[in-house]
């Protein structure tokens, strides 16, 4: 399955959000974000579905696609368009469970990444990529380098996730990774929108400055 386009995902975190998730989600969406995935493992799965319920439509007004983080059996009873999978799941039981909605998977570790192959899985999300406010302590930092070599151990599209800035975007894209995942800067934002498009705008350059692969001789 093709990831969204761009492949900016948007991990939700209501306990940074200064407002209610639908109201982050929105102006995120409306400046051109179209991947989120609700991350709300505190809540009792019952109340990660209802979210997720929620937060769907705002998704299908702007032709998003909202995952969840989570099981497969949550992301189905929420009739989202996938899940993301934290690092050492069953990716194939759990492709069994969705159908060909979008399928992600943590990892933190090149074996880890290894691991992952299409059709079973669509992309890896790796990190941390920096040392991050929203999971402070949580690393070892990977650094470009470590996203690189993840990058390259990899069978599909890698992700890097974690501490990422503007100024960032660009280092990691060209070490390898297919999109960016965000969090914290986006859900501390006091303009989330104004966010989002300098987040996109680092990306779309960053996408068009990636060396181009060598023609076949």
């Amino acid at each position: 399955m093709n990831l969204p386009d761009p492949p900016l995902l948007l991990v939700t975190d209501r306990r940074q959000a200064g407002r209610s998730l639908e109201e982050v989600i929105g102006p995120a969406c409306a400046a051109g974000c179209r991947w989120i995935s609700v991350r709300e493992k505190d809540l009792p799965a019952a109340e990660q579905i209802a979210l997720a319920r929620a937060l769907l439509p705002i998704a299908r007004q702007w032709g998003a696609r909202l995952t969840l983080h989570g099981t497969a059996e949550m992301a189905r009873a929420a009739g989202v368009d996938g899940v993301h999978l934290a690092a050492g799941s069953d990716t194939a039981q759990a492709r069994a469970i969705i159908g060909s909605g979008l399928l992600g998977a943590s990892v933190h570790t090149i074996p880890e990444a290894a691991a992952l192959a299409a059709p079973e899985v669509d992309y890896a999300l790796a990190g941390p990529a920096y040392a991050t406010a929203s999971k402070p302590g949580y690393g070892p930092a990977l650094g470009a380098a470590g996203i690189a070599a993840i990058a390259r151990a990899g069978r599909v599209p890698v992700l890097a996730i974690g501490g990422i800035a503007v100024a960032t975007v660009l280092e990691l894209i060209q070490a390898g990774a297919g999109g960016i995942a965000v969090m914290g800067s986006v859900m501390r934002a006091t303009g989330v929108a104004t966010e989002a498009m300098r987040l996109l705008a680092a990306l779309a350059d960053a996408q068009a400055r990636r060396p181009k692969p060598s023609a076949m001789s």
